[in-house]
């Protein structure tokens, strides 16, 4: 199937899923699906007991291995974490890389990230991460190939960007990200629900971050803080919108969060949501239309080499509290001196 078909299916089928998982609605699909759920879960929980029970091995990269992950299908905030955790590294004297899997990319093969590469050959995340990050990215199919990568380039820690699922890389501290609004929908597994693993699999981890709430006891906080706006093109000649009418484009995992957003900032805003790591077209941007474009740095990655004219970015930075970085260099100081 080519990309352009496979992104009018994900267009037409997201919409159906989500209602089901977080909104309670088709459930005659649920009823359908449960069969598969149950066969999901069995294949999940067979294949971490095996890496529990030693007869599957984990590859240990010889340095210290963070692993970003989520439970559900689609975005919790696990980038803007790996980003606040690159910087956390950084000050505290490591010479972080990411490990990615490269979602969205035109290629399974190993590489570095670097100032040629554009999301179709690594994927948005990864684009986004190297360029936001300034750290060393790497991508591939082969998590332990990436890894291995890293380590030979002079990399100290890794953090394995969506790696929670998978086992086949070690790792010393595991962090789940929870969407603060969706949190687990209808807790039903995959594909009757958004969960990849069950919700018991967060007693197992080391932290639990919620995004965007309060959380609930054990949970740590993570907030995202926009910035400025900032135009997709270095050339772009008009002055970025303060408050008002806008369009908005969003290929993210939950556009409502970018809606959300930009209301609080003071837009009106027109959203078209988009599938995650949708692949733009300029038709994507209503080019025709005389109104500011407001998109996520993470789309914005994929749309530079689109002339639409009016159109900027919202970058957002993780804000963690003091606490959760205390716990984390303990952690770290723990599984790195025994």
């Amino acid at each position: 199937m080519s990309k352009s078909a496979g992104d009018v299916l994900r267009r037409w089928l997201e919409p159906v899923f989500l209602s089901l998982w977080y909104q309670d609605q088709n459930k005659w699909l649920g009823w359908l699906l449960k069969p598969l759920s149950h066969l999901f879960d069995f294949i999940v929980c067979r294949k971490r007991h095996q890496y529990l029970l030693g007869k599957k091995t984990s590859f240990a990269a010889g340095v210290p291995t963070i692993v970003v992950g989520n439970l559900t299908a689609g975005g919790a905030g696990k980038t803007p974490l790996t980003l606040w955790l690159i910087d956390w590294a950084k000050d505290n004297g490591f010479n972080p890389g990411v490990v990615s899997r490269g979602y969205g990319s035109s290629s399974d093969q190993l590489r570095l990230v670097d100032e040629q590469s554009t999301a179709a050959d690594v994927g948005d995340e990864p684009l986004m991460m190297f360029l936001r990050g300034q750290t060393k990215v790497a991508v591939g199919r082969d998590r332990v190939a990436v890894a291995k990568l890293l380590v030979a380039q002079g990399c100290d820690l890794l953090i394995c960007d969506d790696g929670l699922q998978h086992y086949r890389l070690a790792r010393d501290i595991e962090i789940a990200v929870i969407d603060g609004q969706r949190r687990f929908g209808n807790q039903k597994m995959l594909p009757a629900g958004p969960l990849r693993e069950p919700v018991s699999r967060l007693d197992s981890v080391d932290f639990v971050v919620c995004n965007g709430s309060a959380g609930r006891s054990g949970e740590f906080e993570m907030q995202l803080q926009p910035g400025k706006l900032q135009p997709l093109h270095s050339d772009e000649t008009a002055l970025a919108p303060q408050l008002g009418k806008v369009l908005a484009v969003a290929g993210i995992g939950n556009p409502q969060r970018f809606h959300n957003t930009l209301t609080q900032l003071g837009f009106s805003p027109e959203l078209k949501a988009l599938p995650d790591h949708h692949h733009y077209q300029l038709e994507d941007l209503s080019p025709n239309d005389a109104l500011p474009l407001l998109m996520t740095e993470k789309d914005a990655v994929k749309c530079r080499h689109l002339e639409r004219p009016n159109s900027w970015y919202l970058p957002v930075t993780a804000k963690l509290s003091n606490e959760f970085s205390s716990h984390l260099k303990t952690k770290l100081a723990e599984v790195t001196h025994g």
